[in-house]
């Protein structure tokens, strides 16, 4: 059965504005897509500005992201969500499959599936794939080998796949240097991986996760909670991983560089990160 989606706010107009602010990290605030000039992790001072005016307004803003946790908390941090000390954050992370509350670090909900066959079927196409799960105890990931610099954060913890994928997880990442994300595409689609849902990224970048599980699902969980319907929700995202969220939306926005499935899915398009496009959206919902 096709989706029920909510009244569309395509544009501005009426007296509609957003309860609820759904915000990707990367590629969306962090401006790390067509070539790095700043250091990786920096919130330009004009989208710091326009979530903060999200914030005066009274409405809610929640991080969406592929990240795990504790990628997450410090891009909280350095957006300043945190106003009340009485009434912690919602972040949805890895991908949906991870729920918490922020300050400190709670996890109120999580989804975890068997990834051994879907891991085996890709490496079996790609023996020298990179694989990662995320090992929350010391902030970081167990992996078969190390990741190219800056892809993943935290400590990487060498670790035989076999016991990467001995228990059900979270999220499971796997990584190609040598191949490209449509050979990624064209693997996925011809595997199937029965028993997962998966996302694949800018790059050679496989993301695996329960079936069902989206950034959608995590944030109908998060609006359920704080009384907000999904109608009253504007979401911002630029990667594969976004398009549920943003057709979830009552508002769903593509940054600029996004390919063109996420900008299909959406209901507009905003500048590119390197333009400040989330900042551009924001603001027309919450200005100066």
């Amino acid at each position: 059965m096709a989706e029920v989606r909510p009244e569309r706010a395509s544009e501005p107009h009426g007296d509609w504005r957003p309860q609820l602010v759904a915000l990707d990290i990367d590629g969306t605030l962090l401006k790390w897509v067509d070539g790095q000039s700043d250091p990786y992790e920096t919130i330009p001072t004009v989208v710091h500005d326009a979530v903060q005016r999200v914030l005066d307004a009274g409405s809610h803003v929640v991080l969406a992201s592929g990240r795990s946790p504790h990628g997450m908390t410090r891009i909280a941090d350095m957006l300043a969500l945190h106003r009340d000390p009485d009434e912690r954050l919602w972040i949805v992370a890895s991908n949906g499959a991870v729920i918490l509350r922020y300050p400190p670090v709670e996890v109120v909900h999580e989804e975890t599936f068997d990834a051994r066959p879907a891991v085996e079927a890709v490496l079996r196409e790609h023996p020298k794939a990179l694989v990662a799960v995320e090992e929350r105890a010391v902030g970081g990931y167990r992996v078969n080998r190390h990741f190219p610099e800056g892809e993943l954060s935290g400590e990487m913890i060498l670790t035989e796949v076999d016991e990467i994928v001995a228990k059900p997880v979270s999220r499971v990442i796997i990584r190609d240097p040598a191949a490209t994300a449509d050979d990624f595409v064209e693997l996925a689609a011809r595997l199937g991986l029965h028993g997962t849902d998966y996302v694949v990224g800018w790059t050679a970048w496989l993301d695996l996760s329960p079936v069902g599980v989206s950034k959608a699902s995590g944030l109908q969980r998060v609006a359920s909670e704080l009384g907000v319907d999904r109608a009253d929700t504007l979401a911002i995202g630029d990667g594969r991983n976004d398009i549920e969220m943003l057709r979830w939306a009552g508002r769903g926005v593509a940054m600029g560089q996004a390919v063109e499935e996420v900008r299909a899915a959406a209901d507009a398009v905003t500048v590119p990160v390197h333009e400040d496009g989330a900042a551009v959206e924001l603001s027309r919902w919450f200005p100066a």
